[in-house]
């Protein structure tokens, strides 16, 4: 199954989430619709709405809430960006203009308060304690990990497991969430919601560790943002890491340096070390596993095109270049 395969399999819940999304965005502020419809309408894959219609799917659901849990999951998501891309202070995202780039710093994060509470205010509309506790929870942990990831900035003495930590609550959290609430509104079977809850984990661990390859084997183009980011940011990824652990000691200091002050002074040459320690195929091997204990987890659900579909997306994560 390609990508585009998969969105056939929920194309016409994923019309009515789109349909949602754009109700939902009506504020009596201008700015608050133009900013909110701008990001929503950036051309993003949409995975974790995504996950919420396939887990659900996968379980027979017959009923509408999966449309409004969606539509929450893709505002939690999008929030995050907002407020990501003024701390990042970046000004490309999805090959656009951030929002922060285009209208300020300020509206930015008053916009992603907005599309938060909006979230909560159609998780009241669920009437599901079990469900929000599993995004509430998501979404203090997204907060903290994106302190932690602060705290990791520009330090280049950040460990293997530092990292792993900052990105499964950074942004398998929100994966997890997605599959775990998916498999809670179809009212899967405990066994059902705790695999599919860890199906989310380690396909969010996977997505994100190749994000972490792309960031210097991608271009600006295929990935909608500036290549070496996260170098620039001076933060500290997989392939960093494991690149000074394994690297001569020039090839380490000069990673170190350019954790310390972020900055892309010696791109070519960083490049060049993940590439040649073979931190960049040590990462991509860490997605697989990832992509397979993902594909492990789909042994409760009975066969369907909606399991293959997630079976599919475990693959899709890690074999992509962009």
């Amino acid at each position: 199954m390609q990508a585009q395969q998969v969105l056939e399999t929920v194309a016409s819940d994923f019309k009515q989430v789109n349909q949602l999304i754009v109700e939902q965005l009506s504020s009596d502020v201008p700015l608050v619709e133009k900013i909110a419809h701008y990001i929503v309408e950036s051309g993003g894959k949409r995975m974790r709405p995504l996950l919420v219609l396939l887990t659900s799917n996968a379980l027979n659901y017959k009923g509408s809430d999966n449309i409004k849990l969606a539509t929450i999951i893709e505002f939690l998501h999008t929030a995050t960006l907002l407020h990501d891309d003024v701390v990042d202070t970046s000004d490309l995202r999805r090959g656009k203009a951030t929002a922060n780039a285009k209208w300020g710093n300020a509206p930015s994060v008053l916009v992603g308060d907005f599309l938060y509470s909006r979230a909560f205010q159609m998780m009241v509309q669920i009437s599901s304690m079990p469900i929000m506790n599993i995004l509430s929870d998501a979404t203090n942990v997204i907060a903290e990990g994106e302190v932690f990831q602060l705290m990791n900035c520009k330090n280049p003495d950040v460990t293997e497991e530092n990292y792993m930590e900052v990105i499964k609550n950074k942004t398998a959290m929100l994966f997890q969430a997605a599959s775990h609430s998916g498999a809670v509104v179809a009212e899967g079977s405990p066994e059902q919601q705790a695999a599919l809850r860890d199906y989310g984990l380690h396909l969010g661990l996977a997505f994100q560790l190749i994000d972490d390859v792309l960031d210097y084997t991608g271009s600006a183009e295929d990935m909608g943002k500036n290549v070496g980011d996260d170098l620039a940011e001076g933060k500290p990824t997989l392939p960093l890491i494991y690149a000074m652990k394994h690297g001569s000691n020039e090839q380490a200091q000069m990673i170190r340096n350019a954790i310390r002050k972020g900055g892309l002074e010696d791109l070519s040459l960083i490049k060049s070390a993940v590439q040649t320690t073979g931190a960049l195929d040590y990462t991509i091997n860490k997605a697989k596993e990832e992509s397979d204990k993902a594909k492990a987890c789909l042994n409760t659900l009975q066969d369907s095109i909606y399991k293959d579909a997630l079976f599919a997306l475990a693959n899709l994560a890690v074999d992509r270049n962009h």
